[in-house]
């Protein structure tokens, strides 16, 4: 019977210690310049304190509770929509208290999504977050059977609480996995779908796991100084995702200057394409091809070649152009190595540095 009678003691006890790890984000939370137009705690207490009764009602108690004391994770902006995360999921996490606040802030909208206003929205449709603008994506709407996924994540509370300008729907689990070896490596541990200017669906996150994780690809060549090539990659590839959408490795040539970023649009996505190829060649694979061999790229009739390979101690070079940083970036999915400067497209003259 001892055990029957402490049942509680442990979920009471998980809880506490939760609440705790947020005091630190609280505390930095609240440190931060505020926006006036934004409710204050004390004007909105009354409505947290019914939320967070609407919550527990539904077995959602560490969202509860963490509404109450610590709103801003959820709340900064005049229209909040909170997508509660199960109990469970949270209890199986093992990240720092900054992961977890940022998986929370991915589970927040700063729109005001009913569940009759997300019924509404067709599949495809994306909506941001309240984490550095990342956004969602609905994957399923089902207006008669009053079906919505989002992330491939069922929405199986809906309109928890509709009350002003704040709305709780309950979520079977997390958006997002936050897959720790992302985490690790200084990569987005936060998974998202990648949508278009136009807020919609270009390429589902789900399918990260088998092709080439373009928002890493960038973030390294922004962190070793490749910052105009990936400005460049960054903005062509909606462009790239829309044809390319299940490519499963690329070999990435990196030049430390890349002027055709103010290049119109269309000559600009086929210069960066002719610096990818849609296969990952590491520079000993590189090394090992005979000279003059055609390398395929991502542009259309633009093929690269190998130029000089005599064997892996000596130089190599591709389309005259030498490799400077050799396997600068690998993982499964890609290759990046430095070269020494752009290629250079034949019948486009105006593009020669």
């Amino acid at each position: 019977m001892a055990c029957s009678s402490n049942w509680w003691r442990a979920p009471v006890y998980f809880t506490v210690s939760v609440l705790l790890a947020f005091l630190a984000i609280s505390t930095a939370l609240r440190s931060l310049p505020r926006d006036n137009s934004l409710p204050t705690k004390t004007t909105i207490a009354p409505l947290l304190l019914d939320a967070s009764s609407a919550l527990r009602k539904s077995g959602f108690n560490i969202i509860a509770t963490l509404l109450q004391i610590t709103p801003e994770i959820f709340i900064s902006s005049p229209h909040s929509t909170i997508f509660a995360i199960p109990d469970s999921s949270i209890a199986n996490a093992s990240h720092t208290s900054w992961l977890l606040k940022h998986l929370f802030q991915y589970h927040a909208s700063p729109l005001q999504l009913s569940m009759k206003d997300l019924l509404k929205k067709h599949r495809g449709s994306c909506f941001p977050t309240l984490f550095h603008g990342k956004n969602v994506a609905l994957t399923k709407v089902d207006e008669k059977e009053r079906v919505v996924e989002i992330n491939h994540v069922l929405v199986s509370h809906p309109d928890i609480f509709l009350n002003g300008p704040l709305t709780i729907h309950g979520v079977l689990g997390p958006f997002t996995s936050m897959d720790p070896r992302y985490v690790n490596q200084g990569w987005d541990h936060i998974q998202s779908p990648i949508c278009d200017s136009n807020l919609s669906l270009v390429s589902e996150a789900i399918a990260t796991k088998n092709v080439v994780e373009w928002t890493h690809v960038i973030r390294l060549l922004s962190s070793k100084g490749f910052v105009s090539f990936a400005i460049g990659l960054n903005s062509v590839l909606d462009g790239i995702l829309y044809d390319k959408m299940k490519l499963n490795s690329v070999t990435v040539f990196a030049p430390p200057e890349f002027s055709f970023v103010a290049s119109a649009s269309s000559l600009l996505e086929k210069i960066v394409r002719f610096h990818i190829l849609p296969r990952k060649l590491t520079y000993m694979e590189l090394a090992s091809l005979p000279a003059n061999a055609t390398l395929c790229t991502l542009a259309p009739d633009h093929d690269l070649e190998i130029s000089k390979a005599v064997n892996i101690t000596q130089e190599l070079m591709i389309n005259q152009v030498k490799i400077v940083a050799p396997n600068m970036f690998e993982s499964k999915k890609f290759v990046i190595h430095g070269i020494s400067q752009a290629f250079k497209l034949g019948e486009l003259p105006n593009t020669s540095r």
